[in-house]
């Protein structure tokens, strides 16, 4: 969008916040750039200059805005939309995989060699992997420096910088202040707090920035001096593009919590996170223009992979007005988005899990999907504590805790072990990747050729565990149901043809149609 000057210019004029994350505009005259909602006073159309990531701005000499905290935007919506190789590249650098394995790494996970990914990143967004993860790293550093009362070493540590001059530096070229003078705005900002109490701070999505001068980053047990740092609870808030429409976003995530790793607890979904370097405890709460998020990790490094993975599971990063607009055109869905505009696609923050719990839930009810998950959990999964008390016990298994064992044990019929078995072992081994830079249609071949896996299976996990917007479920009994209300076919080739005009966003038609149930997951829990 950024080549097109002047929507952006309209955008930047209406300060139309539906537009943060898809460009950004550097201001000449003044050497900052901002977002297009930025309250400030509109530059001079002649004094704007629009880039299509932060990135591509600071490289080009720019500071961000003070104002509009341009990193703290919600992420670009086409890397949750696409399947390109640009798309797949920034959902990993989102995760932290630059910041993990560097470029090398990022190019095996997308079988690409490092020199066309950084050809095809410059090409589309203005710079490279690397200088996208820089600035990813220096808005993790920012949050850790606002919210948190971690030393500045252990801030550019945790923020996976090499250095503390490279930690100093990019913090002082991307927001025009050094560490401690960050530190101490935030300080001042805590009107009413008592002394030492923690602040919000907004946390976004996209990554941008400039290229690093150090190594990418170091790996655990080594970069700077001393150990890693100590556990960390961070208190954010998630920002989204309105409309949200809340109630089958958290009411699905709650009526499917897996006993001991998920809960509905006083207005928050909880869950437990298995993260690279340690583990996890989120609550999220739905709120006026953000999520409120509060994330206890044994690992602060974790932080930037952890946002990355609740935005995921909250689909925070759509474009609800571009959605609802394509939807409201079909006159069966336009009353039903009328009613309730937003519906997000509740989503996943473990790819492999949800690939496991997918399986378990094959032609059972919701509650009986759960006791067996539970008792997967119990038997396989990993205890933790529970920072706050609650009802959270376990990790959920891992691929690799799954691959040994005994499926005579597992309470379900023999085809359905098999299916199990054999999809723990094809994740386990490699064979199969379900990760955020996975190819979509690739993943779906794979799950296909696995046994038992029919096609109800596969899009639940296309549309839930990869995210694929257009993914669609024509066999669901609760689509089947919705369609015979509303007056569409209901046999799955005619619902499937009739469902053409919904594309690309099928998997939110799916969201609309499945509200029309009175089932749980269309409600928002009680308490």
């Amino acid at each position: 969008m950024h080549t097109d000057t002047e929507s952006c210019v309209r955008a930047v004029r209406s300060k139309d916040a539906r537009f943060d994350g898809w460009f950004y505009t550097a201001v000449r005259t003044t050497g900052i750039y901002c977002r297009p909602s930025c309250p400030a006073v509109p530059p001079k159309p002649r004094n704007m200059t629009f880039y299509p990531s932060a990135a591509a701005a600071q490289q080009a000499g720019y500071r961000a805005c003070k104002r509009c905290r341009p990193d703290a935007t919600p992420g670009s919506p086409q890397w949750n939309e696409r399947a390109d190789l640009t798309a797949r590249a920034m959902r990993l650098i989102a995760d932290g995989v630059v910041d993990r394995e560097g470029v090398p790494g990022l190019a095996a996970r997308l079988g690409y060699s490092t020199r066309q990914i950084e050809r095809q990143l410059h090409a589309e967004l203005g710079a490279g992997p690397l200088a996208l993860a820089r600035a990813q790293r220096a808005q993790t550093a920012r949050l850790l420096i606002e919210t948190s009362e971690l030393p500045m070493t252990d801030i550019a540590f945790a923020a996976g910088f090499a250095s503390i001059r490279a930690f100093n530096e990019t913090v002082r070229e991307v927001f025009a202040l050094s560490p401690s003078d960050l530190r101490a705005r935030a300080v001042r900002g805590r009107t009413g707090a008592r002394s030492g109490a923690r602040t919000e701070a907004r946390a976004g999505a996209g990554p941008g920035g400039a290229p690093d001068r150090d190594r990418t980053a170091p790996h655990p047990g080594t970069g700077l001096p001393g150990s890693v740092p100590a556990p960390a609870t961070l208190t954010l808030r998630l920002p989204y593009r309105a409309p949200l429409h809340p109630d089958n976003l958290f009411g699905h995530l709650a009526a499917t919590a897996v006993p001991g790793v998920e809960e509905w607890r006083d207005g928050a979904y909880r869950r437990t996170l298995r993260l690279p370097y340690g583990h996890g405890v989120v609550s999220l709460r739905p709120g006026p223009g953000h999520i409120g998020c509060r994330l206890s990790l044994t690992d602060p490094r974790d932080l930037t992979g952890a946002i990355s993975r609740c935005r995921r599971l909250l689909d925070l990063d759509a474009d609800p007005v571009a959605v609802d607009e394509l939807l409201r055109a079909d006159p069966v869905l336009a009353p039903l988005v009328d009613e309730a505009p937003g519906r997000r696609v509740p989503r996943t923050v473990d790819a492999a899990e949800f690939a496991v719990r997918a399986v378990l839930g094959q032609q059972v009810s919701t509650a009986a999907a759960r006791t067996h998950a539970g008792r997967l959990v119990r038997a396989h999964g990993d205890p933790v504590d529970d920072p706050e008390g609650g009802g959270l016990t376990h990790l959920f298994p891992s691929p690799g805790a799954l691959a040994g064992l005994d499926p005579e044990k597992l309470a379900l019929p023999r085809s359905r072990r098999t299916t199990l078995t054999t999809l723990v072992g094809a994740l386990a081994s490699g064979d199969l990747a379900l990760d955020p830079g996975s190819d979509w249609r690739s993943a779906r071949e794979r799950l296909a050729a696995l046994p038992g896996f029919g096609p109800w299976t596969v899009e639940t996990i296309a549309m839930r565990a990869l995210g694929d917007p257009d993914a669609f479920l024509p066999t669901d009994l609760g689509l089947r149901r919705a369609a015979r209300v509303c007056g569409l076919p209901a046999t799955p080739a005619a619902l499937t043809a009739r469902a053409a005009a919904w594309r690309p966003w099928r998997a939110y038609a799916v969201q609309y149609l499945w509200a029309t149930d009175d089932h749980p997951i269309n409600h928002l829990p009680a308490g």
